[in-house]
């Protein structure tokens, strides 16, 4: 089983640097034999997505070419391999962090292409590859805002769902949203990312 954990947070060994390292702790517990391949997104070579369109047009599979000649090379043979993925990032300003925002546009037409019968819109993406269906867990965190008032601040899960539907095939199984860390700290927030963990490898 192959597992990219995704770890969009600016800071190292941080609240979800600490809660994806526990993820995938759960998952090799579940899985010892397991090919865990993490990648920290800021210490990477991420350029943004330029617009040209060339992955949009292009119809191989499982992945389409970019044009861009960065990190981004490397990680899309790992992405297209996995059988799951584990999504980490902050919540700022009611979203994902930067650098997780641009590796999603990265993927998008990579990893899917334009659906010329979709509904009710024309030409919105599916996924490449839709014989292998995969599996996703997504990890965020909040350091002021509780777990009560999720909804009125987390844009991210949402978007993490789509993305895994729309470009990986993939099923989220489940989310973890670690709330007002700066008064509850990380600790009561390891159990669910290890049971997390435990479950997508499983």
């Amino acid at each position: 089983m192959n597992i990219v954990a995704i770890m969009g947070s600016y800071r190292k060994g941080k609240t979800i640097d600490t809660l994806l390292d526990r993820a995938i702790d759960g998952a090799k517990a579940a899985r010892p034999d397991a090919n865990i391949d993490k990648m920290t997104l800021i210490d990477k070579q991420i350029k943004y997505c330029a617009n040209c369109m060339t992955c949009r047009s292009d119809p191989a599979t499982p992945y389409a070419r970019c044009v861009i000649d960065d990190d981004m090379q490397a990680i899309y043979p790992l992405l297209a391999a996995a059988d799951a993925y584990i999504f980490g990032t902050p919540i700022n300003d009611g979203h994902e962090t930067a650098i997780m925002k641009a590796f999603l546009e990265r993927v998008t037409y990579v990893f899917s292409r334009p659906n010329p019968n979709s509904f009710p819109a024309k030409n919105i993406p599916e996924p490449r590859v839709k014989d292998r269906q995969k599996t996703a867990i997504i990890l965020v965190s909040a350091g002021v805002v509780p777990r009560i008032f999720r909804r009125f601040c987390d844009e991210a899960t949402p978007l993490l769902k789509d993305m895994c539907k729309m470009c990986f095939n993939a099923r989220v199984i489940g989310s973890l949203y670690a709330g007002a860390i700066q008064t509850r700290g990380v600790q009561p927030y390891l159990e669910k990312a290890y049971q997390l963990g435990r479950q997508l490898a499983a």
